[in-house]
């Protein structure tokens, strides 16, 4: 039985407006490296920490993506009463379901460095 296509196009636009979503949070150059960041070491990470682990990121430029992360629930900050003061950074249970996409991420771009430049 063939669908209409208006019923194909529907089912498509949901599809391609989920990745849109996805895309729009996780876009630009550090979110995911961010998130890997956090995903990797498995717990709170403070801010000066997570500056030091993101090759070349500026403490601005973290600070926007920390805060654009946490309003999209996939990261939670913690102020700790410490002089001077510490900020930690962890994931999130939403945040944790993106761990498997990270890793996949992380294991095609292994295959890929190694089909493109024969290294590891």
């Amino acid at each position: 039985m063939k669908r209409k296509v208006t019923e194909m196009h529907s089912e498509c636009s949901g599809e391609f407006m989920a990745i849109k979503d996805a895309m729009d949070i996780l876009s630009g150059k550090w979110k995911i490296h961010i998130i890997g960041t956090l995903t990797y070491h498995k717990g709170a990470v403070r801010f000066m920490d997570l500056l030091r682990l993101v090759d070349g990121i500026g403490a601005k430029m973290l600070s926007k993506e920390l805060h654009d992360l946490e309003i999209n629930l996939l990261i939670k900050r913690t102020v700790l009463n410490t002089k001077p003061i510490t900020v930690e950074y962890e994931l999130t249970p939403h945040g944790k379901t993106l761990e498997k996409a990270i890793n996949e991420i992380r294991l095609w771009g292994a295959l890929h460095r190694k089909k493109i430049i024969g290294k590891k």
